[in-house]
């Protein structure tokens, strides 16, 4: 007996309704990218590996899926390396090539080499799947979709204030209300770093710092203390982890605690521009939250970093994120050239939707009438007025086989398909057609023209 096959763990089919729910929030989140002036591009699903290895740090270098070389890969494979099974060794000689990890990177390569070709600054969106060998768990999948979009070629902190507008207008098309953009910059960490005496062990402060709301204040003492980080520097730290209130009165006790570094008061002023032109511009249904502890990124991010939060209630991780990056080009040769972008969590985002029930009914309803089956002579009469209503954008089919008509009926409901319409001999020999609606059960008798016009 055949096994019954299955696909690999992390990654999902999706059936019609599926897509369509999924295709409604692409769509969504295309036309507010391209309302706001963005381009769509699109790059490889695979890499060559040096451009991604080395871009995301330790962690996310183990979770790029390397692809094997073709042919007799091994015959080429580090022998001393395979000897000793070194498997970080070896991979370099039997692998050149991995699927991308993220848009980010392979954006940055493309800016790199198509630099002569492009406008700057470059205002581009990308929406294509990326690949991680990460556990999977609800709402984080080993195949998934990103919808990007960046600026680059361009320090104005305008750029910020327009992808706090753009969170929020496709939040706000999707009807998903309380949603909390979290903001901060990698400047202040950087200056409380340095503040507390803790320049070298950046990365090691700011991972147990954005620990805080899942472990707690002392679990988080604890982890700084065995990185190294000193007691008195984390007793300079004793403000941040009361740290609250509104935006303006958090940047004011910022102002306080880094009075002394230069980097962090830099970082403050950045946010307060921000917050300046979002309290002015107002935003419709998401709202703007300082968090210091948020270090989401900091291999490349160097000013602004952005996470979305899903409403209270909705057990869910961030649905969104992003931030400033002022050298990404730089791994590719290309110094100066500033960027910041942020990112949509299509797989997260659906789940919410679904979770609060927030997909409107119609979307999947892709076929707006079944014309049934009652023999040849009534199904060529069916496919020419099939054919007017699609050349008048109306999504119509013909059922394919002469079956009895309550399971025609049966199969129109099954597929949700709100019209019917029934070509029989009365029909025929008098050039009409029963126009049946599927959710009231009302029909009627009409001619080409109208069933046209009713059907739009």
């Amino acid at each position: 007996m055949a096994q019954k096959p299955s696909i690999p763990k992390g990654t999902r089919d999706f059936n019609p309704e599926e897509v369509a729910k999924r295709n409604y929030i692409f769509s969504t989140i295309r036309h507010n990218f391209e309302r706001f002036g963005f381009q769509p591009i699109e790059t490889p699903s695979f890499e060559n590996s040096d451009t991604l290895m080395g871009k995301y740090g330790e962690e996310g270098d183990r979770l790029i899926f390397k692809i094997l070389n073709s042919g007799d890969f091994l015959n080429k494979a580090d022998q001393q390396a395979y000897d000793d099974k070194d498997s970080n060794k070896i991979t370099s000689s039997i692998s050149e090539k991995a699927l991308r990890y993220d848009l980010t990177v392979p954006f940055a390569r493309y800016v790199v080499q198509h630099q002569n070709e492009i406008e700057f600054p470059f205002k581009r969106y990308q929406i294509q799947p990326v690949w991680r060998a990460d556990r999977p768990q609800k709402g984080r999948f080993r195949e998934f979709f990103q919808c990007d979009a960046d600026v680059v070629g361009s320090q104005s902190l305008w750029q910020e204030v327009e992808f706090v507008q753009l969170y929020d207008a496709v939040f706000t098309a999707l009807k998903l209300e309380g949603v909390t953009i979290k903001i901060n910059n990698r400047k202040i960490l950087s200056g409380i770093a340095e503040v507390i005496g803790a320049q070298d062990k950046l990365i090691d402060f700011t991972v147990a710092l954005d620990k805080l709301d899942k472990i707690g204040e002392e679990k988080v003492k604890e982890e700084m203390l065995g990185k190294g980080i000193s007691e008195l520097g984390i007793e300079k730290l004793q403000p941040l982890f009361s740290l609250s209130g509104t935006f303006e009165s958090q940047i004011a006790q910022l102002k306080s605690i880094l009075s002394t570094s230069e980097e962090g008061t830099k970082g403050i002023e950045e946010l307060e521009f921000i917050d300046h032109a979002i309290s002015e511009l107002k935003l419709q249904t998401a709202s703007l939250k300082l968090d210091v502890t948020l270090a989401r990124g900091l291999n490349y991010y160097t000013g602004a970093i952005f996470e979305v939060a899903a409403p209270e209630g909705v057990a869910m991780g961030s649905i969104g994120g992003g931030g400033r990056y002022d050298d990404l080009t730089g791994i590719f040769g290309l110094k100066d050239v500033s960027g910041v972008g942020i990112s949509f969590g299509l797989d997260r985002i659906y789940l919410v939707l679904e979770a609060l029930d927030l997909f409107p009914e119609t979307i999947t309803n892709t076929v707006k009438v079944l014309f049934l089956n009652f023999g040849e002579t009534e199904a060529m009469a069916s496919m020419k007025a099939i054919k007017a209503l699609r050349r008048n954008g109306i999504n119509a089919e013909l059922f394919p086989d002469h079956k009895k008509t309550i399971k025609q009926f049966n199969y129109a409901n099954k597929r949700n398909i709100p019209n019917v319409v029934l070509v029989g001999e009365s029909e025929l020999e008098s050039g009409t057609y029963t126009l049946k609606n599927m959710i009231s059960g009302d029909q009627q008798s009409v001619d080409l023209k109208t069933l046209v016009t009713l059907l739009r």
